[in-house]
C-alpha cells in the first residue's frame, strides 16, 4: 500500500537553508494553490537553484533592484518575475535573509484540481504536460506579480502554501545545467544546479540558451 502524501505545511526552517541543499530537497514535495473556483495541488519534478551573488545567472548578481527586492527576504517566500513580454515564473526564496537565492520551479504533476488547471492551460496536450516547465507551472497555477511576496510558510489562509509531500529518494534525483541561461551561468559542470526526478514524464526537456536575434 503506497502512503498518501504528508500534507503538513513546511515549516520556514526548511527555507532557511544553502540554495542547493533546498534545491533537491523540494523534489516531490506539494504546492498548493488557493483559488476562488478551488485548490490546485502540483507535486515538484523539476527545479534550478539560483545564488544570487555568487551565480552569473541569478537575477540578483548584480544587487537589488525593485524587480528581485523580494529574493533579499524572509525565506519561505514566493519570488514572481515576468519574462519575454508574455509569461510568468516562480521561485522560492531561501538562505537567511538579506542574501539572495531562490530555487525557480520548473515544473510538477498535477495532483489535485485538475480541472481546475486544464482551463488555464488550454494548450496542453495531455495532463502530464499541465505544469510541464515553468510558464507553464505558473499559468496552471494562475500565478502572476500579483503573488510576489506571498509568504508559503504562513499559517492561516495564503494564496500559496507548501506542503511536506513526499521526498523523492536520493537515488532518483539527477542534476545538470540549467534550461536556457546563457553566458558562464550557463555552464553545466560550474552550474549543474537543475535537479529533477529521474523518469518522470512532468519533466521539461533541457534546452540551451539560444541568443535572442535582434530585428533589423
Amino acid at each position: 500500500m503506497i502512503a498518501s502524501p504528508d500534507r503538513t505545511p513546511l515549516r520556514r526552517e526548511f527555507f532557511d537553508r544553502p540554495v542547493l541543499d533546498v534545491a533537491p530537497d523540494l523534489l516531490g514535495r506539494i504546492l498548493v494553490r488557493t483559488t476562488p473556483d478551488g485548490p490546485i495541488a502540483v507535486r515538484l519534478t523539476e527545479v534550478e537553484a539560483y545564488d544570487g551573488p555568487n551565480d552569473p545567472g541569478s537575477h540578483a548578481y548584480r544587487g537589488r533592484t525593485a524587480r528581485n527586492e523580494v529574493m533579499f527576504g524572509p525565506p519561505g517566500h514566493v519570488y514572481v518575475y515576468f519574462t519575454y513580454g508574455m509569461w510568468h515564473c516562480m521561485n522560492l526564496v531561501c538562505g537567511p535573509e538579506g542574501r539572495a537565492s531562490a530555487v525557480l520551479l520548473r515544473a510538477g504533476e498535477v495532483v489535485e484540481g485538475t480541472e481546475l488547471a486544464r482551463k488555464r492551460r488550454l494548450s496542453a496536450r495531455s495532463d502530464k504536460e499541465l505544469a510541464k516547465g515553468p510558464a507553464r507551472l505558473a499559468t496552471a497555477l494562475e500565478v502572476d506579480r500579483a503573488l510576489d511576496g506571498t509568504d508559503a510558510c504562513a499559517s492561516g489562509e495564503t494564496p500559496l502554501r507548501m506542503l511536506t509531500g513526499t521526498p523523492v529518494p536520493p537515488d532518483q534525483v539527477r542534476s545538470g545545467p540549467r534550461t536556457g541561461v546563457a553566458g558562464e551561468g550557463g555552464y553545466g559542470d560550474v552550474h549543474p544546479w537543475r535537479f529533477w526526478v529521474a523518469n518522470d514524464p512532468t519533466v521539461s526537456p533541457y534546452r540551451a540558451h539560444a541568443p535572442r536575434r535582434r530585428s533589423s
